[in-house]
């Protein structure tokens, strides 16, 4: 799917893939079943996320010293932090530390972040190899598209769909089975693990008291991106930080429930910095990139602060009814969902993404799902309101649609003065003809079928009233 269309035109073309909608209905379903089931079965489950959602909205609120405390731990272990002001820093700091070392392969865990900055891209274009290895982001590499899903990458794929994928790239048959595409995958990454000079991920959340980096997985593979090769580099978005371990452990409990409906992953790793003396095993550096690129503007929100405080455990994203039939690639944006339409329109300005916010029913399902407490829709709305105020919307839409609005809600709090609007539209535009052609309507009128006001509902009411009475 094209990402250089409009938000309509790849939705229009994600409806009209029968079998894409029946993948992700299948899939959505299994992942909100499970989670349901495992929540339903938590002892104590309200007060554990309480304490999870606490612990995150903490961390956003106090970040101005959180962070320092963790590049000064992180800096003790023996690790160096870089911080990054924008993507374009932070491939700048990446590739600076791949080309100083000479490395020319690197293996990366699973990082919707380095999706966001175009990691891969820049070390293609630097001569330097990148191996996904989670076996979800490998399938969208082979197929050369971004992932569709926070959680689960290829969510959008059939095992048909990765069998042939696997033949056409790969030159694999295959029987189609999780196990034997598996194999394929395992087969073809094991020497990239052990050839990478660097091994590259993401972070779950790091700890400020004890500089701890966790990583939460569930195929081994981000253990191997960062025992293998020589160099580990995480990258984090600057809000990816508890204060303690305990508040670590408070959302250690909540992100797989939410993600998965597991109660724990298969694999949970702590990285404290590069090996020690002594040590068999780890990589000898150990690199912490902390990215801004916009989110310190949105902690400075009050309203759109508490953003900052997912846990990115996908929920929203399986719960939405528009992403449940478009799915991720539709949004045209690194981040897809209620939360992906809120992040992309923030981080990247509204004028690159002006139509993700007409993805939202206004359902509050996202609302419901959301562990820690993110209101996405009560923030749409708000960014719908600052988009028509700041005329995001271009060619002067946005101020006209303002004052249609401010107008429309000056009459309709005065019963005598909006009557006669109402009646003078009745009298001279009785179809809607006229102004449904006006630029902040004619999108709106475009695809829905506009009520005739042919006659005022108060008269109709008193006549179904004297109908009743008859």
């Amino acid at each position: 799917m094209s990402r250089d269309t409009t938000f309509a035109a790849r939705s229009r073309e994600a409806l009209a893939d029968v079998a894409l909608r029946r993948t992700l209905s299948r899939v959505t379903g299994h992942f909100t079943a499970t989670r349901e089931r495992t929540l339903a079965a938590w002892e104590h489950g309200a007060t554990k996320l309480a304490n999870g959602a606490a612990a995150r909205l903490r961390a956003v609120e106090n970040l101005a010293t959180l962070l320092p405390e963790l590049e000064e731990k992180v800096t003790a272990l023996g690790g160096t932090v870089h911080w990054a002001e924008d993507a374009a820093a932070a491939r700048t700091i990446i590739l600076g530390l791949a080309q100083e070392r000479g490395v020319t392969s690197v293996v990366k865990g699973k990082s919707m972040v380095s999706e966001e900055i175009g990691l891969n891209a820049a070390l293609a274009a630097s001569g330097i190899t990148a191996f996904e290895t989670d076996l979800g982001e490998y399938i969208v590499q082979l197929a050369h598209e971004p992932p569709s899903h926070i959680i689960a990458p290829a969510i959008h794929k059939s095992r048909e769909d990765v069998a042939a994928l696997f033949e056409k790239e790969l030159g694999e048959t295959s029987d189609g089975t999780p196990e034997m595409l598996t194999a394929i995958a395992r087969r073809r990454l094991r020497e990239a693990f052990l050839n990478a000079g660097m091994g590259i991920t993401g972070v779950n959340f790091a700890v400020a008291e004890t500089g701890a980096v966790c990583l939460l997985e569930n195929e081994g593979n981000i253990r191997a991106s960062t025992t293998c090769p020589p160099v580990h580099v995480a990258l984090m978005g600057l809000e990816k930080v508890v204060a303690t371990t305990v508040e670590a452990a408070d959302v250690l409990q909540v992100l797989p429930k939410s993600a998965t409906g597991q109660s724990m992953p298969a694999y949970f790793s702590v990285f404290s910095g590069a090996r020690r003396p002594g040590e068999t095993d780890g990589a000898r550096e150990f690199h912490l990139v902390i990215l801004d690129n916009g989110r310190s503007r949105i902690q400075a929100d009050p309203l759109f602060r508490q953003l900052l405080a997912c846990v990115r455990c996908g929920a929203c994203l399986n719960y939405c009814p528009v992403y449940r039939v478009i799915g991720g690639h539709a949004y045209g944006a690194t981040y897809s969902g209620p939360i992906g339409l809120l992040l992309s329109t923030l981080l990247s300005g509204g004028e690159a993404h002006r139509g993700l916010p007409a993805a939202c029913t206004g359902c509050g399902a996202c609302v419901k799902a959301c562990p820690v407490g993110v209101n996405h829709g009560r923030l749409i709305m708000e960014i719908k309101r600052r988009m028509v105020e700041e005329d995001f919307l271009g060619g002067g839409d946005g101020f006209l649609a303002s004052l249609l609005a401010k107008g429309y809600a000056f009459a309709a709090k005065r019963p005598q003065l909006f009557a006669l609007a109402a009646g003078s539209v009745r009298r001279l535009d009785p179809e809607l003809a006229r102004l449904s052609r006006l630029a902040p309507l004619a999108r709106y009128a475009a695809g829905r079928e506009l009520p005739r006001p042919k006659e005022p509902f108060s008269e109709r009411w008193l006549q179904m009233d004297t109908e009743e009475e008859a």
